[in-house]
């Protein structure tokens, strides 16, 4: 075995640790834990705190030079650059909102990034008690079950996973999805993308994430066989680590649902379509 793939499987293994070692403190503070509302209008619990404490010491204590970034736990005010061959992007509870209420589409979304590039991911599911985790190489695993992206042609029945966007301006764009797909929103772009790789969802569309609510994912979808399209500009790899940093817009599934989705909200967004692997620009 290579001395890449070591220091790669001792942090996948160190991951998956993490993030079970989380759980029992998800569950026991589920639709309980008190919150607040942050500047940027999202929600924040203590439990999210605690969390990416948690999870960060336990890998600083194996990999000290690894770096560490964090939605809930910023390293000062602005933009930091991503320097280390290895570093970590933690979303400690995707769905804040969701957990704050009682409401179980959340997940704990952690990833593994290599030179800025996400190629491992594993995400706790609360809904199904499930750990999801995978990543190009070594595959993608549903629990025990070893998932790959619906193959299926897009139809009107295909399940698309779909937040309705924050900017009205993007309404158009999103009324053409609605008019073609069943649509479904969890309250938790992880899951979303999380339920293409195990091939629940036929593809997604979203147009408010951020980095750290798809890092842990993306590598789930690549494993799993589907693509992952950025529809405002390419974010891979990872250069800087930003709180701040503007939203992404972006598709993902099989490559046939990928196509669709960029076609159908491509005349509305004015957009130049790319290829998976370039993203197209506004």
């Amino acid at each position: 075995m290579s001395d890449y793939l070591t220091e790669l499987t001792l942090r996948i293994d160190a991951a998956k640790a993490a993030v079970l070692a989380e759980t029992a403190l998800l569950h026991r503070e589920f639709g309980k834990a008190e919150s607040r509302w942050k500047s940027d209008g999202t929600r924040v619990t203590a439990i999210d705190i605690a969390i990416s404490e948690n999870i960060f010491k336990r890998l600083k204590s194996s990999f000290p030079a690894d770096q560490m970034f964090s939605e809930e736990l910023p390293e000062g005010d602005g933009p930091v650059a991503v320097t280390s061959r290895f570093a970590w992007v933690l979303d400690p509870i995707d769905g804040t909102n969701n957990f704050a209420l009682g409401i179980p589409y959340c997940a704990i979304s952690l990833a593994l990034v290599v030179h800025g590039e996400p190629v491992y991911g594993v995400v706790y599911d609360l809904a199904r008690k499930v750990l999801m985790h995978g990543g190009p190489g070594f595959g993608m695993f549903d629990g025990e079950r070893k998932a790959t992206v619906s193959q299926a042609e897009p139809t009107p029945e295909t399940l698309v996973g779909f937040h309705s966007p924050s900017d009205k301006s993007l309404v158009p764009a999103a009324d053409a999805v609605i008019q073609h797909f069943k649509i479904r929103g969890l309250g938790s772009a992880t899951l979303h993308l999380a339920y293409v790789a195990a091939g629940m969802f036929g593809g997604t569309i979203d147009f408010n994430v951020k980095i750290w609510d798809l890092a842990a994912a993306i590598p789930l979808c690549r494993a799993a066989g589907g693509e992952v399209l950025f529809l405002n500009g390419e974010q891979l790899p990872m250069k800087v680590f930003d709180l701040k940093m503007k939203r992404i817009m972006y598709v993902a599934g099989h490559p046939a649902i990928v196509a669709r989705l960029s076609s159908l909200v491509s005349k509305p967004l004015g957009l130049k379509l790319g290829t998976a692997g370039e993203g197209p620009g506004l």
